[in-house]
Order: structure tokens, then sequence, then C-alpha cells
């Protein structure tokens, strides 16, 4: 049997299969909520958070997203501590797409059932893009299962996405301190929440490629070889 046809475990193949999936929903949901919105309205704008999105015509986009990230998040398998926050994780990114926020609803339609599901979507909004700048700080930058750590490269790579997520959440807290105005000209929160969403998607869909590489086989088909390739 030829070694260069050899397959990596099915197992690897599914863990790649999830962390690209939920690196391809973060990447695309910024980029279409805000054009499927523009091409339903006819109108170049932009809300006030990606959250807001949910009381648009992009409703539907935006609670399917989140709930397929929840469900790869909860369906995501590889080391007990990744399977204990992910799946912690795929519950938040449900909570966030069935508890809508209440920013941007006019305020005379607000009740106090508005209110209250908006500080749940917060206050998951929150724990989600902390558990998921945990994994890529701390979980994704490990040795894998074999012992091999990630290339310095790599690491590099991980650690700046886990921080981009950190800075937009401290500078969408911030920004609520903004006058009113400024916040709805500027839209800090949307362009924060933005940037938080397209590195995580960016961290997992490194991460996938990297778990599928360093699973490849590089040894004969009766004699297995040390593993050089790139790790986890």
């Amino acid at each position: 049997m030829d070694p260069g046809n050899r397959k990596p475990p099915q197992d690897a193949v599914t863990v790649r299969h999830l962390r690209l999936g939920i690196g391809s929903v973060g990447l695309a949901l910024p980029v279409v909520l805000v054009v499927g919105h523009v091409a339903a309205t006819r109108r170049l704008t932009l809300l006030d958070s990606l959250s807001g999105y949910y009381h648009s015509e992009m409703r539907d986009v935006f609670v399917g997203a989140m709930c397929a990230v929840g469900v790869f998040l909860i369906s995501y398998r590889y080391r007990r501590p990744e399977d204990l926050l992910g799946t912690c994780a795929g519950v938040l990114a449900i909570v966030v797409a069935l508890f809508p926020t209440a920013t941007g609803v006019p305020a005379a339609t607000v009740d106090g059932v508005d209110r209250t599901a908006g500080v749940v979507h917060q206050v998951a909004a929150a724990g989600l893009f902390a558990l998921l700048a945990v994994f890529c700080l701390v979980l994704f930058v490990r040795p894998d299962r074999a012992g091999v750590p990630p290339r310095r490269a790599a690491q590099v790579f991980y650690r700046a996405c886990g921080g981009l997520i950190l800075l937009a959440v401290a500078l969408a807290l911030a920004s609520t301190r903004l006058p009113a105005e400024v916040r709805h000209t500027l839209k800090p929160v949307l362009w924060c929440e933005t940037l938080a969403v397209f590195a995580f998607g960016a961290a997992w869909v490194a991460k996938s490629d990297a778990l599928l590489r360093a699973a490849e086989p590089v040894g004969g088909p009766d004699v297995p070889e040390p593993r050089t390739t790139t790790p986890a």
C-alpha cells in the first residue's frame, strides 16, 4: 500500500471538520449580516451591534448561525478541558441566539421581559467571548495529544487572536461610556464584535488545518516513523 495514500484517523478528520465549521461560521457571520441587511433594505446602513441584527431582516441568519456555532462547540471532542469548555461555550452561543439584545429597540416598546432577556444576552455574550479567548490563549498553544507543541509562529498567531478578542471586549465595554449620539455614529460595539468574531474564526480555521497535518501518517504501512509534520 502506498504510504502517500494513507489517510489521517477518522477522529482527527472529525475534529478538524468541527474546528473548520466553527471558524468558517465566525468568519462569514459579520459579512453575511451586514451585506444581507444592506441588500434587504437597499440602504447602506449599519446597525449598532452584530446582536442588533436580531431585530432586522437578518434575524433568522443570526439565530441560525449562533445555534450552529453552539452545536459545533457542544459536539467538539478532543481532550477533557477542551470538551468541557466547548460544551459551556456552545450553551452560551445558543443562549445568545435565543435571548435577544434590547439594544437598538425603541425604548417605548421595551418591557421588563425584554430588559431581562437583554441582560441574559449580554452576560452570555461576554462569557462566550471569554471562553473563546481561553481556547486561543491556553488550549490551542498546548502540545497535542502526542506531546508535540505547535510551531512558534502558530503559538504567536493563536495568542494574537486571543488577545484581539479580549481587547475587543474591553473596548466594547469602554465604549458604553460614550455619549449615545457618538455611539450611534461610530458604532464601536459593532466594530469590536466584528473584530472579536473574525479573530476567533481565524484561530479555529488555522487550528483545523494544523490538526489535520499533525495527524497525517508519515511512515510506511507497517513501521511508523517519528512524526515531524506540523503539530496541532
